[in-house]
């Protein structure tokens, strides 16, 4: 049997069909048409699979069962996306449109959980008794796989790892709280503090690579800046790993995952964020004198969504 696999974005829709191993045998892509209805947008990504499946060696028999993942909440028991900000969908019937169309069993949950359970069925963590997967990007997102199925809490919003109070009375969040881990943790944070300190500091290499433009400056060049010992660069970055390292030992302290998995754009930064965040981690574990999670960067990359996505129906 075969699994279809649908990781949508603001701005496109990628498919692909895996086997029961977590390959991709066969995948594609669509754009988001966000001027579309939800019905319109749910149905064309229902034929796009079909046809994509009709140019694969696989016809509809062979398919066990369809995986979404969507960068939003949704209600695992009744398919219904409670809400997707992206798309602009509140309380769409996801599952009931797709299946007017493409009528197989049809699974749904939040894309970083999806991306999550793709590195523990085929990444970094499989094999793992239990993993949890941060996506370190514009914002943060959690993904928690216990005993190889995903764990997304009774109400399907247990993995918002960002949104941890990290800070009491901290930065605002877009949640509307203040203190959120990805106001820390997250790509924005980093631009947020390099450009705290950049107007201080105009001899800083991050400003000569901005060209002067504080609108211009990226996480990556925040990282390169620290990379090359730039005070400013190495300031944000030793912060934001004193940050990240918080979240992660608080992860280790309730939940004692084998596995923790890093990914998202920041996670590129590799082994210079990876041996910073191992050092950094240990001063804040509860229990000084045992083994904690071991901590990987995620392997699968863009292909996380739909391999996961897909496996949702496997791992039921």
């Amino acid at each position: 049997m075969v699994y279809i696999g649908i990781d949508v974005g603001g701005t496109g829709v990628k498919a692909g069909i895996v086997d029961e191993a977590g390959k991709i045998v066969s995948h594609g892509s669509m754009p988001t048409v966000l001027t579309d209805t939800p019905d319109k947008q749910i149905s064309d990504m229902a034929r796009f699979a079909l046809e994509l499946l009709e140019k694969s060696e696989y016809t509809l028999e062979d398919v066990a069962s369809v995986g979404v993942g969507v960068p939003g909440i949704a209600d695992q028991k009744t398919g219904e996306i409670i809400f997707c900000t992206n798309l602009g969908w509140h309380h769409v019937p996801f599952r009931q449109i797709f299946q007017r169309v493409l009528d197989k069993p049809v699974y749904i949950d939040n894309d970083a959980t999806v991306a999550g359970l793709a590195e523990a069925v085929a990444g970094v963590s499989a094999g793992a008794d239990s993993s949890v997967f941060i996506t370190l990007g514009t914002g943060v997102g959690g993904g928690i796989v216990l005993k190889g199925k995903v764990w997304s809490g009774f109400h399907g919003t247990g993995s918002e790892i960002g949104h941890m109070i990290l800070k009491m009375d901290g930065e605002p969040c877009t949640c509307g709280n203040r203190g959120c881990l990805e106001r820390y943790c997250s790509a924005t944070a980093i631009i947020r503090m390099a450009r705290e300190m950049l107007p201080d500091n105009p001899d800083s290499s991050i400003m000569t690579t901005c060209g002067g433009d504080l609108s211009k400056v990226n996480a990556r060049m925040v990282i390169d800046a620290a990379r090359t010992g730039d005070p400013v660069g190495e300031s944000v970055f030793r912060r934001y790993v004193y940050y990240l390292s918080q979240a992660i030992s608080n992860i280790c302290n309730f939940l004692d995952p084998e596995v923790i998995v890093l990914g998202g754009g920041v996670s590129n930064a590799g082994a210079f964020l990876l041996d910073a965040v191992r050092k950094e981690v240990p001063k804040y574990c509860l229990f000084k004198d045992m083994e904690y999670a071991r901590i990987e960067l995620a392997k699968l990359g863009a292909d996380a969504g739909m391999i996961g996505a897909a496996m949702l129906g496997q791992r039921q």
